[in-house]
């Protein structure tokens, strides 16, 4: 599957790139530029850090604490190794395996991965639909609002009908005796009824889950303007959650072609060209491979480990 989500990628970022010249990828020469660009670059190492927090409040809420530094390097090495494998899937079984070497607890890791990732697809959408609701001329920008609208309903469509079946005792609570595979899905069910009994540790959850979110889409402002892009705040409070649900679509390396086409498509009525669109989504994600080689030293130590080098063999 992998070759094909490379091609994928290649054929997206072709077709692309076969429309703009190269040179226009490139910013404008401005003062303000490189500024921006570091602001970028710090905002986005802030909602990592936030994105940690998140993490650690999911295992607070579920009983299975983890010291923040434990959790920010498992966070790092999975944001490293996720720039080369299928959307972000990829760094966050990474994740699991490390934490659950730490905690022996593999389908508890694998809830609390699961749970995190799970209040994105309730915040993500909640952000688009506020701030459509808020900017109603943002409703009346043809192909770009269907698509936020389509995606955002769709992604909470999908999100209840996940979270139905696994609090569901029926369902999800039957899993969570079993000895193989399904007792995994069992820790999610049994993750989620310890988090619905705790409304306080659910709201920290959720809060730290807006404030990643929100952190994300400022350090994509802040791209935007050393691109000069002119763009305000609030459309990409409305259209760059979305392009963060389409990411999560294992149909594509490191979500590169389908970042760029989804700002291409969702920027166009703003008078974002192409070529500008394609450079953010590039940009951005060079930003993310800038942050993420924090966690490169930690993945190679990992991997070196003996105990790690055992289970490979």
């Amino acid at each position: 599957m992998l070759p094909l989500r490379m091609a994928v990628s290649a054929a997206m970022l072709g077709l692309l790139l076969s429309r703009v010249h190269l040179s226009s990828l490139l910013p404008e020469r401005r003062a303000s530029t490189v500024p921006w660009l570091v602001v970028g670059l710090f905002v986005w190492a802030v909602a990592v850090a936030l994105s940690v927090v998140r993490w650690h409040r999911v295992l607070h809420a579920i009983d299975r604490p983890a010291p923040i530094p434990t959790l920010a390097s498992h966070t790092l090495a999975g944001l490293f190794v996720a720039n080369f494998l299928p959307s972000t899937i990829g760094g966050d079984v990474l994740r699991v395996v490390r934490l659950s070497n730490d905690n022996g607890d593999a389908p508890t890791s694998f809830a609390s991965v699961v749970l995190e990732r799970l209040t994105g697809f309730v915040v993500l959408p909640m952000i688009t639909l506020v701030t459509l609701a808020l900017s109603p001329s943002l409703l009346r920008l043809g192909t770009a609002s269907k698509l936020a609208l389509g995606l955002s309903l769709t992604s909470l469509v999908a999100l209840v009908a996940i979270l139905a079946i696994a609090a569901s005792p029926r369902l999800g609570g039957r899993l969570a005796n079993h000895s193989n595979w399904p007792r995994f899905a069992g820790a999610v069910h049994l993750g989620i009824e310890q988090i619905r009994r705790r409304p306080a540790e659910a709201a920290t959850v959720m809060v730290s889950s807006l404030a990643y979110q929100l952190t994300l889409v400022l350090a994509a402002f802040a791209g935007a303007q050393a691109l000069g892009i002119s763009i305000g705040l609030v459309p990409l409070l409305a259209f760059f959650p979305v392009v963060a649900i389409a990411q999560v679509l294992p149909i594509s390396v490191g979500g590169l072609g389908l970042r760029e086409g989804a700002l291409v498509l969702l920027l166009a009525p703003l008078g974002v060209g192409a070529a500008k669109a394609t450079a953010l989504g590039l940009l951005l994600y060079g930003i993310n491979l800038v942050v993420s080689l924090f966690g490169a030293p930690s993945f190679a130590m990992w991997s070196r480990n003996p105990r790690v080098m055992a289970l490979a063999e």
